[in-house]
C-alpha cells in the first residue's frame, strides 16, 4: 500500500509528488496525459519559468522526481476509486488496482467552450482567458476583442484598454444584458460594442484573422479574450463524496483538505469557499500541490504517532 497517491500530472500533482518524495513517503503519481493548458504555447507569471512551454515544464518536473526513489510515476488513467480498510483503492485504466493510505486529487478542470464555429480550434492560441497570463504578449498594442458571455467581461474589457487602444466588446446578440451604467463606462473608455451575433471565427495559419457576424461587416482581430464554463475533468472526487462549491470545484480548507477524511485536492479543480471561483494560475497550482503534500504527510505522522488508547 502506498502512503499517498497523487492523481494528476500537471503543476499541482507534480508539486505534491516532489514534496512527498522529499518527505520520504512512498508515493505514486498517476498521470493520464490530459492537461487543461495543453493548447497553450507558453506559461507566464512564473518566476524562473516565464515563457516556458508547458510540456517542457512537465519534463523538467518529472526529471526532478527521478532523484527521489520513494516516488513512482505511472502514465495511466484512473477509472474508479473506493474506500477500503486503511485507505483507498483505485482501479486503473490498464485493469490493475492500487491501494493508498491517503489520496490527493490534482485532476484539474476542463473548459466548456462557447459553441461558436472556429472557437475551439483557436482556444489557447488566439483566444485567451487571462490578462496576466497572456496580456503582455497577445494584447499589447494589438487589435483585440472581448467576448461578452459573462458580466465580468465588462471589467476585463476595461482592464485590457491598458494593453491596447483598439479593444472591441462582442455582445454576440446579448446586448440587452449590458446595462446603461456599463455602457457609460465603456463609452468613457472609448471602447465600442459590436451588437451582432457571431457567425464564425476565421483563421489563417491557425491564428485568428477575423470575426464574421450574422450581419454587418467582419471585424479583423488578432485575439479574443473570453471566459468559458468549466467542468471537473474527473468524476472521482464527487463519487467519493467530496463536498463541492457552487461553481463545481472541490471544496477545501486552507490545507487542501476535502470533506472526506484522507482525501486532499489541489490545483484549479479545488478552492476554498471564501474564493468566488477557481484561480487558474500555474503558481497557485504549484503552491497548493506543495500544501497538499505537506498536509497529507503531517496527517500520516500524527496518525502513526498517536498515543495508544487505554
Amino acid at each position: 500500500m502506498f502512503d499517498v497517491i497523487v492523481i494528476g500530472g500537471g503543476p499541482a500533482g507534480l508539486s505534491a509528488a516532489l514534496t512527498l518524495g522529499r518527505a520520504l513517503r512512498r508515493a505514486l503519481l498517476i498521470d493520464s496525459g490530459e492537461y487543461r493548458n495543453e493548447r497553450a504555447s507558453n506559461m507566464h507569471n512564473f518566476v524562473t519559468r516565464d515563457g516556458t512551454p508547458p510540456p517542457e515544464f512537465r519534463a523538467i518536473a518529472r526529471d526532478e522526481l527521478k532523484q527521489y526513489p520513494t516516488v513512482e510515476t505511472r502514465s495511466v488513467s484512473v477509472e474508479d476509486a473506493k474506500q477500503v480498510d486503511g485507505g483507498f483503492e483505485l482501479t486503473l485504466g490498464d485493469g490493475s488496482a492500487v491501494q493508498t493510505r491517503r489520496l490527493i486529487f490534482a485532476t484539474g478542470l476542463q473548459d466548456d467552450l462557447p459553441q461558436i464555429e472556429g472557437f475551439a480550434d483557436l482556444w489557447g492560441r488566439s483566444i485567451f482567458h487571462c490578462p496576466y497570463c497572456h496580456g503582455y504578449e497577445d494584447a499589447r498594442d494589438k487589435p483585440i476583442a472581448v467576448l461578452f458571455n459573462d458580466p465580468i467581461m465588462i471589467e476585463l474589457a476595461l482592464h485590457l484598454r491598458r494593453f491596447s487602444t483598439d479593444v472591441v466588446l462582442l455582445a454576440d446578440g446579448r446586448g440587452d444584458e449590458i446595462d446603461e451604467t456599463a455602457r457609460g463606462r465603456l463609452a468613457d473608455a472609448d471602447l465600442p460594442v459590436r451588437e451582432e451575433k457571431i457567425a464564425r471565427l476565421d483563421a489563417v495559419d491557425e491564428r485568428l484573422d477575423r470575426i464574421v457576424f450574422e450581419s454587418g461587416e467582419p471585424l479583423a482581430r488578432t485575439g479574443i479574450f473570453a471566459v468559458g464554463k468549466y467542468l471537473q475533468r474527473s468524476k472521482l472526487p464527487e463519487q467519493l463524496g467530496c463536498k463541492m462549491t457552487p461553481d463545481g470545484c472541490v471544496e477545501i480548507d486552507d490545507f487542501q483538505v476535502t470533506s472526506v477524511p484522507g482525501v486532499y485536492a489541489a490545483g484549479d479543480m479545488a478552492h476554498r469557499p471564501t474564493l468566488p471561483m477557481a484561480m487558474p494560475f500555474v503558481t497557485n497550482a504549484v503552491s497548493s500541490g506543495m500544501m497538499a503534500g505537506i498536509a497529507s504527510d503531517k496527517n500520516l505522522v500524527f496518525t502513526d504517532t498517536a498515543p495508544r488508547s487505554a
